[in-house]
């Protein structure tokens, strides 16, 4: 796999993690630690796209 494809994966991972991080933050069934979850997961995307990018 590319660098450029891999860049295109985890960017896609990352939106789809903002969407579900946006729709339990709306959902008022969804705990505080669900939403916490989902958001480390989305930082840790996030330094990891960046991190490649900077490469």
């Amino acid at each position: 796999m590319s660098l450029s494809s891999h860049l295109q994966e985890l960017r896609k991972k990352h939106q789809t993690l903002s969407e579900h991080v946006d729709e339990a933050q709306r959902s008022p069934g969804t705990s505080d630690l669900r939403i916490r979850e989902l958001k480390k997961q989305k930082l840790r995307l996030k330094e990891e796209i960046e991190r490649l990018q900077s490469a």
